[in-house]
């Protein structure tokens, strides 16, 4: 059921009840509009009797919206939590990479030539001369990656919170790092 403007009441289309049925001498109930139209009708609001109409020659490209920020202060904390946590990324990546590239020059024979390469020239008579194989295991190369590893994350972690306090110290002064923002619509 539409009323006079072809409008489909809110009790039917939210599947409520009908309101009471009139009295006699009232008017039917129109909600109240944002944008009631001038002419009374229900249709195209319009201005001056004719019917508005978009700008032929007006831009369509969407709007950007830009937002300067300013970092004021890092928090040295979770600056700390975040440094950690990479850099034991790091490290991790450290000693999967050096294990991978030992294999791989083992398997391509180089510690076996470069080390028979350096036995002959260090060897004498009397020794073998410098054994690269057994110095450079596998074991013995993890162990120093891992090593590294540690001290890397310790001093990263170290780092990275000092650097935080730098900066917080510095933007007291300067007024921090500005940033401006897009959003693409």
């Amino acid at each position: 059921m539409t009323d006079t403007r072809g409008h489909t009441p809110p009790y039917e289309r939210f599947g409520g009840e009908q309101p009471a049925p009139q009295q006699a001498g009232q008017q039917p109930y129109h909600p109240p509009q944002a944008y009631p139209s001038p002419q009374g009708g229900g249709g195209v609001p319009q201005t001056g009797g004719a019917v508005r109409r978009p700008r032929t020659g007006a831009s369509t490209t969407p709007r950007t919206r830009k937002a300067r920020l300013r970092v004021a202060k890092a928090d040295p904390w979770s600056v700390m939590k975040v440094s950690f946590l990479l850099s034991i990324a790091l490290g991790i990546c450290t000693v999967i990479a050096a294990a991978v590239l030992w294999m791989v020059m083992d398997a391509m024979g180089v510690f076996s030539t470069v080390g028979g390469t350096i036995s002959e020239a260090t060897g004498s008579n009397e020794s073998n001369g410098f054994d690269l194989q057994s110095f450079l295991s596998l074991p013995r190369v993890l162990i120093f990656t891992s090593v590294i590893a540690v001290i890397d994350v310790v001093l990263a972690t170290a780092l990275a919170t000092l650097g935080a306090f730098i900066y917080n110290l510095s933007a007291g002064f300067v007024g921090g790092v500005e940033l401006t923002l897009a959003e693409d619509e």
